[in-house]
């Protein structure tokens, strides 16, 4: 039986048509393949942080957007970006006046008796979305940079072999 009276919900997660816009979708295309040299992981890398910046993109666009709206505008804190040293960013819960941030501040929200009940399903929703995204960024971020350190082992080892292959003119030698 359904509710005839549906609690009315702010915020919508992302869906799964959503990521399918992505380049390469929910999936790691390209990963378990046999990776011939340098260039093979530099693309690997490359799609990687492509993918990154497209979810970062995505969060920015869909779930951003939401949760700077209203009623969630009018709570003590907010959904923000936070750019790391690194350059990848993450959604991060903070005070409007950055006076303090992370995940206590939405759990002291979700706690608080003055945070209006008909915003919890909504604030849970946000936060889920928050955790999953933040994920998905770090681990693209990781596998990009894992990529191109192996381009650069890789570029190591064509050289050593390149070196051993060449051969020593005789005057060369001579010395």
């Amino acid at each position: 039986m359904s509710d005839p009276n549906p609690p009315t919900r702010y915020f919508r997660g992302l869906q799964q048509g959503a990521f399918m816009r992505l380049e390469h979708a929910a999936y790691l295309k390209g990963l378990l393949k046999p990776f011939k040299g340098k260039g093979d992981f530099e693309a690997w890398a490359s799609q990687c942080f492509a993918m990154r910046d497209e979810l970062i993109a995505l969060a920015q666009r869909q779930v951003l957007e939401q949760a700077c709206g209203h009623p969630f505008h009018l709570l003590p804190i907010e959904l923000a970006q936070q750019t790391t040293g690194a350059g990848t960013v993450f959604l991060r819960w903070r005070r409007h006046d950055r006076s303090a941030m992370g995940v206590a501040l939405w759990r002291e929200l979700v706690a608080s008796s003055s945070t209006p009940v008909n915003l919890l399903a909504d604030l849970h929703a946000i936060e889920l979305q928050r955790i999953t995204l933040n994920m998905q960024i770090s681990l693209l971020h990781t596998l990009g940079r894992q990529a191109q350190e192996c381009a650069s082992k890789a570029a190591e080892a064509d050289d050593a072999y390149l070196r051993r292959l060449t051969p020593i003119p005789a005057a060369m030698r001579d010395r």
